[in-house]
């Protein structure tokens, strides 16, 4: 398939069936972002999580411990390098234990992947008005900080 030969009208149906395909494998639940559907979907896989409904507010999936964990993820194209993950609401309130939070590569492989508890996230974040919620960024930084688990590697076998 040459993808520079196809029309648009091609190429917009081809998107909309990889979405399907996507959806049919379970990797995606949504019509959302694929970036923060593949995220859940190779956290809860790699670590035996159960996925809320997508109406969950605060956290997407817990543990068998009953730990919350909201799970972000970060597509950094190589038109977009910004690691700012998207909206943390009512962070104040600890509506998650953890923060499972993902980089991935232009190709959607799994660069950098860390489990962030709550407090540390809390305390790196910072609150933008506009959006009436917490912004957080997966810097380098983060992987440094006290409490956050590298789990690169075991979400790297999965993808």
């Amino acid at each position: 398939m040459k993808l520079r030969e196809m029309t648009l009208a091609e190429l917009l149906a081809l998107h909309v069936q990889i979405g399907e395909e996507l959806r049919a494998r379970g990797i995606s639940r949504s019509a959302n972002s694929l970036t923060s559907d593949f995220a859940e979907y190779l956290f809860c896989s790699a670590f035996g999580w159960e996925q809320e409904p997508n109406s969950k507010r605060g956290y997407d999936a817990k543990d068998s411990n009953g730990i919350r964990y909201q799970i972000k993820g970060c597509w950094l194209h190589r038109r977009r390098k910004d690691r700012q993950l998207s909206a943390l609401r009512n962070l104040k309130k600890r509506p998650f234990d953890m923060l499972a939070g993902i980089l991935f590569a232009d190709d959607y492989q799994v660069l950098r992947a860390a489990l962030i508890p709550w407090a540390v996230v809390n305390e790196h974040a910072r609150y933008n008005a506009h959006t009436n919620s917490a912004i957080f960024h997966l810097r380098d930084g983060v992987w440094l900080l006290d409490g956050v688990r590298d789990v690169t590697d075991t979400l790297k076998t999965l993808n």
